[in-house]
This record gives structure tokens, C-alpha cells and sequence, in this order.
């Protein structure tokens, strides 16, 4: 049980440093695009340092963030009402939240699948983007991975919840 928690954790912490990561590299992208906007403007067109691709970056990068936040929290992200559990055991509540995320788990693994089929099928075409053209595989690829990411966080809480009842592993209660 304490390997399941550290390794739930230390998965956690990869969530989270890609999902900052991703959100900082956003936030820069958007900024730049927003100030050399501005310079444009304020320029009457002289000069012209547009961000090219900004909206593709910030597409790929809110999906980043998003699926590694997603794995980061998967133990955090239910609220559970108690219009019908308040009286129901703590050990017993606890092993209901962990039964309730493997559909997260089973969600993790299908995402996983299609995307890396995706990935495959990309680099089989050749595909890039449409501005940057940047190649469409490994954005797929590592999409893949943070769903498996996802995917292993959720079975590690569906054990912790459903097997062994601890806090934590299944849903967090309000």
C-alpha cells in the first residue's frame, strides 16, 4: 500500500510540473502575441514582430496542460453530496470512490489508444500542422502518455480506494 501511495504521489508531481510547465509556456505565447499585437498598433504597421502559429501553440499546450492536470488530481476531482452515504461506514464510502474511478481509468486507457493510433497514423501520412508545420506524431505521442499518466493514477486509487478503504483513494467527500 505505501509503494501505491509513493508512486501516486511522484505521479502526481509529474502532473503537475508538465501542467505548470505547459500553462507557463501558454501564458508566454499568448503574452508575446498580445504585446506584439500592441506594438503593431501603436507602430501604424511599421513594425510587424507577429507571434506566428500563437493560436496552434496555445492549442497543444492547453491540451498538455489540461491532461496532465486531469492526472495530477484524479483523486481530488470528485465531490461527493452525502444526500444518501452520510450514514454509510467511512471504509465503505471510500471503497465506493475507488470502484467509481475506474471509469476514469478505463477513459485514461481508450484516450490512450486512439491517440497513439493517431500518432501512428500521422506519421505514417506525414502530418504537420497548419502554420508551424510541426509534426503531428510525437504532439500525439505525448498526449498519449500523459493519458497514461491519467490511466495509471486512476487504477493506483482504485486499488487505494476499493481494496485497502484509505482516504484519498477514492472521492473526496464535502
Amino acid at each position: 500500500m505505501q509503494l501505491l501511495t509513493t508512486t501516486s504521489h511522484w505521479l502526481a508531481r509529474l502532473g503537475q510540473l508538465v501542467a505548470g510547465i505547459a500553462l507557463l509556456a501558454l501564458m508566454s505565447v499568448t503574452m508575446a502575441d498580445v504585446l506584439t499585437r500592441l506594438l503593431f498598433r501603436l507602430s501604424a504597421g511599421s513594425i510587424n514582430w507577429s507571434v506566428s502559429g500563437s493560436v496552434e501553440l496555445v492549442s497543444y499546450l492547453m491540451m498538455f496542460a489540461l491532461l496532465a492536470a486531469m492526472a495530477a488530481n484524479i483523486e481530488k476531482s470528485q465531490v461527493v453530496v452525502e444526500a444518501f452515504s452520510h450514514r454509510l461506514p467511512d471504509a465503505f464510502k471510500q471503497r465506493l470512490g475507488g470502484i467509481y474511478l475506474i471509469g476514469f481509468c478505463v477513459l485514461g486507457v481508450l484516450m490512450t489508444l486512439g491517440l497513439w493510433q493517431e500518432a501512428a497514423s500521422a506519421a505514417r501520412r506525414g502530418q504537420v500542422t497548419q502554420d508551424l508545420r510541426i509534426p503531428m506524431g510525437p504532439i500525439y505521442q505525448f498526449g498519449a502518455v500523459l493519458c497514461a499518466l491519467l490511466a495509471a493514477r486512476s487504477l493506483i486509487h482504485v486499488l487505494l480506494g476499493s481494496l485497502f478503504a484509505t482516504q484519498g483513494g477514492g472521492a473526496n467527500e464535502q
